[in-house]
C-alpha cells in the first residue's frame, strides 16, 4: 500500500498518538553492548551509534544522554517521498517553542519532543490538523 503524498490529507490525517515512555538518544562505539535491548532507533554516524532507547534501558546499561523526550507518532501513513509535512509541524512546534527530533519510518513519521512539552506539541499538532491558524 502506497503512502499519502498530498500535503493537505496528511495534515489533516495526522492523527498524532502520545506513545508511552521516556525516549533518550545515546551514542556508542560497541554495538554489542545492546544485545538485551529493544532499540527504537537506530543510526551510524562517524562518530558513532545513534540509538534510541528508553530512558530506564539506558540507564540500566550506564549510556549517558542530554535529552528525555516524549514519542508522537503520526499515525497518517505518509509516503517517503511526500513534500512539506516535515516543513508544516516542525514551523508548528517552532513557533509554539517546541523543539522537535523526526525520524521517518517507512509509514509514519515519529516526533520526540522534550518531555516537559508532550501534551503542548499534541495539542498543537491536533490544532494543525483542524485547520488552525498558528
Amino acid at each position: 500500500m502506497a503512502g499519502e503524498t498530498s500535503l493537505a490529507t496528511l495534515l489533516r490525517s495526522m492523527s498524532p498518538q502520545l506513545n508511552d515512555g521516556e525516549y533518550v538518544f545515546c551514542s556508542i562505539t560497541d554495538p554489542s553492548l545492546l544485545r538485551d535491548c529493544e532499540v527504537l532507533g537506530s543510526f551510524r554516524e562517524h562518530e558513532g551509534l545513534t540509538v534510541i532507547l528508553r530512558r530506564e534501558q539506558a540507564e540500566r546499561l550506564g549510556l549517558g544522554f542530554d535529552y528525555v523526550a516524549a514519542w508522537i507518532t503520526l499515525q497518517v501513513h505518509s509516503a517517503l517521498q511526500a513534500v512539506g509535512l516535515t516543513a508544516a509541524f516542525a514551523g508548528a512546534l517552532g513557533r509554539a517553542g517546541i523543539s522537535c527530533n523526526v525520524i521517518a519510518g517507512y509509514y509514519h513519521d515519529h516526533l520526540f519532543v522534550g518531555l516537559a512539552d508532550a501534551e503542548k506539541a499534541v495539542q498543537v499538532l491536533q490544532r494543525l490538523a483542524a485547520g488552525e491558524e498558528l
